[in-house]
């Protein structure tokens, strides 16, 4: 396999709507190259952006895009972008796109059905002119991780866990941190953290073709602590359920505004939910000691697994540890045939009267034996996520890029 040299992770951004075309690119890069990842954006106006964020040596861009605007976009990267080779996909039979392409700013092009052999020559090529051998390209921009918070049933404490580890964060990194509330059937983060309803995720998704920092800023509820939320519409009034491109792209500008961005899923876990998972760095399931619980557990644990994402990116964390006839941790660990990794002890009435106060342990008890645990997992998590993006590059590609890169994730997963 090759390299680029200067201990520098080839990155590549495909521009394509298609999941089979990403699926494709990332075995061809997979088998050429043996430090490589890829990013994936599936919306046009998300390119440049995201492009800008990752700083990728190469660009693909699909000639299929919506609007047949292929051309008009590689017209945009280009000039924006002068150190980043664009490499255009057009049909076989379509050598008048292939020239159009390159006119455009495009430095080559591969046909498409894609061979593997021919992109990774592709690929070779405009490394080869786009930078002498040594010389080393710009590095991404430091943005945020995605830490997704998800569970097996309802009534585990999910949400308050994400929220009271949502202000742990805040104060263990006094960087920003943002929730997302992504449980659209029974939300619940503005009860817990006793937010003013009004402005929520549905007001972004109609204006998301201009979508910056300023626009989700003026949608988002602050909390006294400094912690900002995404808040979801009331139940049932989503018109449609959104999705990857759009979770996508309202993502890539929240990484770039928070240095955590904690997502709190609800059942079920459809395709919206598996769009919050596909572009986090982390998933952290919360359980209960109950039988019934650990069943359901075992289900989803093997549904993450089937559509795989990497085992060791998926935290699996005990609520209400120590919970009288619950079951021990060591018989869960045995029965589900993983390991914990974290438990928060059971007290049931400080969490409740919390709830009902919409004021969180971690403000009202954060030295209590809840409150040094919430602290106690965001300073896990914190350290997990720094070391992984020391070791890879600064921007993680969520668990969808270390999908299509399975080798790297094996050593360095978790972000």
């Amino acid at each position: 396999m090759d390299t680029i040299g200067s201990a520098q992770t080839l990155r590549v951004l495909l521009i394509s709507t298609r999941e089979a075309t990403r699926d494709e690119v990332g075995e061809a890069l997979g088998r050429a190259f043996s430090d490589q990842r890829l990013y994936w954006v599936a919306q046009s106006e998300l390119a440049l952006p995201r492009a800008q964020d990752v700083m990728p040596h190469v660009i693909l861009v699909d000639s299929e895009l919506d609007g047949g605007n292929a051309n008009s976009l590689i017209k945009t990267l280009a000039p924006r972008l002068p150190g980043a080779a664009i490499i255009a996909m057009v049909e076989w039979d379509a050598i008048a796109r292939a020239s159009q392409a390159v006119l455009a700013g495009a430095r080559a092009f591969v046909t498409k059905p894609l061979q593997a052999d021919d992109l990774a020559a592709a690929v070779r090529q405009v490394l080869a002119v786009t930078r002498p051998t040594g010389e080393a390209m710009p590095q991404p921009k430091p943005v945020g991780h995605v830490v997704a918070f998800c569970a097996p049933k309802g009534g585990t404490g999910r949400t308050t866990l994400a929220v009271n580890v949502a202000l742990a964060l805040h104060e263990v990194d006094r960087e920003p941190v943002a929730l997302v509330d992504a449980d659209y059937a029974a939300p619940a983060v503005d009860v817990v953290l006793n937010l003013p309803g009004g402005r929520d995720i549905g007001h972004l998704l109609p204006r998301l073709s201009r979508l910056d920092e300023s626009l989700v800023e003026g949608v988002l509820a602050r909390h006294s602590t400094g912690v900002q939320a995404l808040l979801s519409p009331p139940p049932g009034e989503l018109e449609a359920p959104i999705s990857l491109p759009q979770v996508q792209q309202i993502l890539v500008v929240m990484k770039r505004m928070f240095r955590w961005v904690l997502v709190d899923l609800g059942l079920p876990m459809d395709d919206t939910a598996y769009a919050f998972l596909d572009s986090a760095d982390l998933i952290v399931m919360s359980v209960l000691p109950e039988m019934v619980g650990l069943r359901n557990t075992r289900h989803m644990l093997d549904q993450l697994h089937a559509r795989g994402y990497p085992d060791d990116s998926v935290w699996l964390v005990l609520n209400r540890d120590g919970l009288t006839g619950g079951v021990p941790a060591r018989d869960i660990e045995e029965r589900l045939r993983v390991t914990l990794r974290y438990s928060i002890p059971d007290d049931q009435p400080l969490a409740t009267h919390s709830i009902n106060r919409g004021v969180p342990v971690m403000v009202s008890h954060p030295r209590s034996a809840l409150g040094r645990a919430y602290r106690g997992l965001a300073e896990r998590v914190s350290r997990e996520l720094r070391h992984a993006g020391e070791e890879q590059a600064p921007e993680s590609g969520g668990l969808l890029g270390r999908l299509l890169n399975p080798r790297r994730s094996a050593s360095a997963s978790g972000g």
